[in-house]
């Protein structure tokens, strides 16, 4: 006869009952934890088995039902507008404490567009575990940022650039620098070259130089529109956003074709609306901002402010002329219209902004498309990344700026930076002191300066240094 077992201990039936009443269906812990229990096993316990029990009696947790499509909309417009009337405040404030913050701003928006556009063919690259193909992407940015801030410094600045002991050797040789510099990074790339890798390490290397071109490159050129006059940056962007507004209002109101397949939801009756209501607010506002001498007048001195102000000779394109009307038109307008030529420019930039600055955000739209994605980043909440708000506005700043150097800009043949630049450059050190002391007779014969400011001028060039 078998001996009976010591010290093994059987759950009582009842009990198994009870808990499976309290608990319903039991998940599969609870099933091993039962099973454990009548094997005798040592990781279960009976006071584990009580804590299931009153996990068994407790009311399940009430979840939140989920929101409508009208509540999510809601919230959207609710972010979107917060943030809209931020960007706004912030753009104007920036805009009336001057010149240097509008430049400290588009730098910002500068590199944190190039992060994102970078962003989405780096990926890959941590999956490859490839080094230095993230730090490359940046160095070729601090290069190419390197050289274009420096020839807008040394090309605004000459008078201040060319005078400094310590920046004249940056200054003459900028470009050489500039140069070297991108050598050393593309040397560095080609010994970074990985057996395996050369298709992806090129595709980076081609992704990287074209980010360059489209963000680093076009926004430099909305930099020197702010060197030019605040007017130069303030219409081009207001131009853009004004279209962005209308092209929705318009679309939204009666746009019933569809206008390209990329952006499935703009209208051709959208895009030819906002370009009509584009223009009206380019005359108006330009009617407004050339009565300001702080919009008009190119920026000598970063230091400068709405409060402060600035004093120039307006541009001629500010200025009213007269012009014949045709015959047609006469018994309308009269047999002359006098007329600020600016309002005529106005027109071109209006419709360059409405006509061919929305193929910026197609492009883009495009690009998100390749890579499936629904935003370029979500920096701004409720508006997507940098990228989202900046596509269009690169197109219009590039084309803002060769439109004002080719038709409107007035090419002095000479300036004080010029001349500094021409005899430092074209001069020996001995002809530089030759006219100085010739510049001081003409001044002193002009009673621009006195006889004692020239004798104490050419005593100390004749003394030794």
């Amino acid at each position: 006869m078998a001996k009976p077992r010591r010290n093994v201990k059987f759950v009582h039936r009842s009990y198994l009952a009870t808990s499976n009443e309290f608990g319903g269906r039991r998940d599969s812990m609870s099933s091993v934890g039962s099973e454990e229990v009548m094997m005798g096993g040592a990781t279960s316990s009976p006071s584990r088995s009580q804590s299931d029990l009153n996990d068994g009696n407790r009311s399940p947790v009430k979840e939140e039902p989920p929101l409508s499509e009208y509540e999510k909309k809601k919230q959207t417009f609710i972010t979107r507008t917060i943030w809209t009337l931020a960007m706004i405040a912030l753009f104007f404030g920036s805009m009336a404490a001057g010149h240097l913050y509008i430049i400290a701003i588009v730098t910002v928006v500068q590199v944190m567009t190039f992060k994102e556009v970078i962003a989405i063919a780096n990926v890959p690259s941590r999956e490859k575990k490839l080094q230095f193909t993230k730090s490359l992407n940046w160095y070729f940015l601090a290069t190419t940022m390197y050289f274009l801030y420096g020839e807008s410094v040394i090309y605004y600045f000459k008078h201040i650039v060319l005078v400094d002991a310590f920046l004249l050797p940056f200054a003459t040789h900028h470009r050489f620098i500039s140069f070297i510099l991108y050598i050393i990074g593309f040397v560095f790339f080609v010994m970074s070259l990985k057996k395996g890798h050369y298709k992806f390490q090129f595709t980076q290397f081609a992704w990287t130089h074209m980010a360059l071109y489209l963000v680093v490159v076009q926004a430099h050129f909305i930099m020197n529109n702010v060197f030019e006059g605040m007017i130069w940056f303030f219409l081009p962007v207001s131009l853009v956003i004004t279209n962005d507004i209308f092209a929705y209002i318009c679309g939204i109101t009666f746009g019933r074709t569809q206008l390209i397949k990329i952006s499935p939801k703009k209208t051709v009756e959208g895009f030819v609306g906002a370009w009509g209501m584009t223009v009206l607010f380019g005359m108006f506002m330009t009617n407004i901002l050339m009565r300001y001498q702080y919009f008009i007048c190119p920026v000598k001195d970063l230091g400068a402010n709405v409060w402060t102000g600035l004093e120039c000779t307006p541009n001629p394109v500010f200025l009213k002329h007269t012009y014949d009307v045709p015959f047609f038109l006469q018994p309308v307008l009269g047999s002359a219209v006098s007329i600020q030529p600016m309002q005529f420019h106005i027109l071109a930039m209006a419709t360059f902004a409405s006509l061919v600055a929305p193929f910026g955000g197609f492009f883009a739209s495009g690009l998100k498309r390749t890579f499936k994605i629904k935003d370029f980043g979500d920096l701004v909440p409720g508006h997507g990344g940098m990228t989202d708000r900046m596509d269009c506005q690169f197109t219009m700043g590039f084309f803002a700026y060769m439109y004002y150097q080719s038709f409107i800009a007035v090419h002095n043949v000479a300036s004080v930076g010029s001349v500094l630049h021409t005899a430092i450059n074209s001069l020996s050190p001995q002809e530089q002191v030759e006219v100085l002391e010739r510049l001081g007779r003409y001044l002193v014969g002009q009673n621009i300066i006195r006889d004692k400011v020239l004798e104490c001028m050419n005593g100390a060039l004749s003394s030794p240094a």
